[in-house]
């Protein structure tokens, strides 16, 4: 794979690293309402993703199926929401109720935390790399500057992300080395989720449209599911909702325009 490629499969990780990092420079806790923004941001950011870098050339990709150009966006989505419904089903939950009975109860809230944003971060990768299969596979509405802006916007929602995971944990007593290695893993899946989605698009092209929905929808349940529910917690206020906003507003910038 070219350098180009291993670039944007590592990006992603190197914001979540990034993120994890402000353990050694910020106070022990985040308060709520700078959590909010972070959060909002990171789901503003995902939505737009979802659509410019991915629902967007899943439809160009199909047009030859004319007025049926639809349906591998639609299949994917529904299938990548289906996937990641049933993965947040058999994996501890982050809001789970500390005191519910069954094996579950048994997990304690930092390792739930860091088993959640890490099965998040699994569509994040995959989005990744599907969209940098399209580029290399040479197929229309995919070109390497769209690959590299999604790749960079998820790169800046994870540095929030990563922030999330290790301050919450540091706030617990735990040393900050091990905070942030513990935020640096839950990132690590995403360059893996992103090489075995490049290594299964190159032997199986035609499916691509399907793939880049697939992540679409795996990333929308993550913000529908997770990050909307999060931002809105607590007393009201705008600040999750204004983060949001701005989020949207700069993955779109960054894929209309490099793209």
């Amino acid at each position: 794979m070219s350098v180009q490629v291993w670039t944007g499969i590592l990006l992603p990780f190197l914001g979540t690293s990034l993120g994890a990092a402000m353990v050694f420079v910020l106070k022990d806790k985040i308060s709520d309402g700078i959590q909010r923004m972070l959060i909002g941001f990171a789901a503003g950011v995902m939505v737009a993703a979802s659509f410019w870098s991915l629902l967007q050339p899943a439809l160009d990709g199909a047009e030859s199926m004319g007025k049926l150009s639809f349906i591998p966006a639609a299949v994917g989505f529904l299938i990548g929401i289906g996937f990641l419904l049933l993965l947040d089903n058999v994996t501890p939950h982050m809001h789970m109720d500390e005191q519910s009975e069954g094996p579950k109860s048994n997990l304690k809230r930092t390792t739930k935390l860091i088993l959640a944003v890490t099965l998040h971060n699994i569509p994040e990768g995959m989005a990744v790399g599907v969209v940098y299969a399209g580029w290399v596979a040479g197929e229309t509405g995919v070109s390497r500057a769209s690959a590299f802006a999604l790749a960079l916007g998820i790169a800046l929602q994870n540095f929030p992300e990563g922030a999330i995971v290790s301050m919450p944990l540091r706030a617990e007593g735990m040393p900050k080395a091990k905070t942030f290695w513990c935020g640096v893993l839950s990132g690590i899946v995403e360059p893996i989720a992103a090489l075995i989605t490049i290594l299964a698009v190159s032997t199986v092209v035609s499916v691509l449209s399907y793939l880049l929905a697939f992540a679409a929808g795996a990333m929308m349940y993550v913000v529908v599911e997770e990050l909307v529910p999060e931002m809105s917690e607590g007393d009201h206020s705008n600040v999750g909702t204004v983060a949001f906003a701005l989020g949207f507003v700069l993955m779109m910038v960054l894929d209309v325009a490099l793209g």
